[in-house]
């Protein structure tokens, strides 16, 4: 038996099908605002702040896995509903919601572990949602590219390592663009039309990577068309690539480069 906790985008859909292929029981905890997951068997609407609701069912379940797939919405602490097992781990909840999104992430799965329950990667039944190290396209960067991209991996390491930003865009003067908690699509939507940027879309510098990995797919390529974006840069696998097929075909005809680097890859 897994625990699914399931928030928005595509990728926990796949997740799914691949579980429901292979026979294997599950449940689900539905993190989404609206309730997303209702329709499925074993399916749970738990406030995050329930945490004895949320190991009630996990227990029942004789869980001992679990897995965090989705976008989970950070809530507003007012508006968490708490339970008593809420109110004893608020404290903690409180530090981690100052950090950032992923210091939340980490500080559900550490108590998780605190009760005996681990946490899996959340592509651990989808393997092929990510790529290896590699250039995926016809068109390949240039040196130039290549000098731009380098600073723009300099950049995003001195980021807040638990913030909300897992994608930056640099030009070829190594000016960048920071994701906000709008996400990638605001953030792509309010630069100019410039056919020398690139976007680079990583994991956080001390991202806990069993959960939240960044997902790209053809509506990201839809976007940088837009602007004229030239290329876009992930790490090798540690990004969820979605509509792999129709995006490289779409980037492909669109001059616009797919460059993963190897996931040690720093500066």
């Amino acid at each position: 038996m897994i625990g699914l906790f399931l928030g928005g985008t595509d990728f926990p859909k796949l997740i799914l099908e691949k579980i429901e292929i292979k026979n294997k029981k599950y449940f689900i905890i539905d993190l989404t605002k609206k309730n997303l997951f209702k329709n499925y068997e074993n399916s749970y609407f738990v406030s995050i702040g329930k945490f004895g609701k949320i190991l009630e069912i996990i227990n029942k379940n004789k869980c001992k896995k679990v897995l965090f797939a989705g976008k989970i919405e950070k809530p507003k602490i007012s508006n968490l509903r708490l339970d008593a097992k809420g109110i004893y781990y608020i404290p903690r909840l409180i530090k981690s919601f100052k950090l950032g999104d992923a210091a939340i992430l980490k500080e559900l799965m550490i108590i998780l572990g605190e009760n005996k329950i681990s946490v899996i990667k959340s592509n651990f039944y989808n393997p092929e949602l990510t790529l290896k190290k590699g250039i995926y396209t016809k068109i390949k960067p240039n040196t130039q590219d290549l000098l731009q991209i380098k600073s723009g991996v300099k950049s995003f390491n001195k980021l807040n390592a638990y913030n909300h930003t897992q994608a930056i865009i640099v030009d070829q003067y190594g000016s960048i663009h920071k994701e906000t908690s709008k996400g990638t699509k605001k953030m792509i939507e309010t630069i100019n039309n410039n056919n020398c940027r690139i976007l680079i879309k990583f994991p956080k510098k001390k991202q806990d990577l069993r959960a939240d990995l960044p997902t790209i797919g053809l509506d990201t390529f839809k976007d940088c068309k837009k602007v004229n974006l030239k290329g876009i840069v992930l790490k090798a696998n540690q990004n969820i690539f979605l509509d792999q097929k129709k995006s490289i075909s779409f980037a492909n005809k669109n001059n616009i480069f797919i460059y993963v680097l190897w996931k040690r890859y720093s500066y």
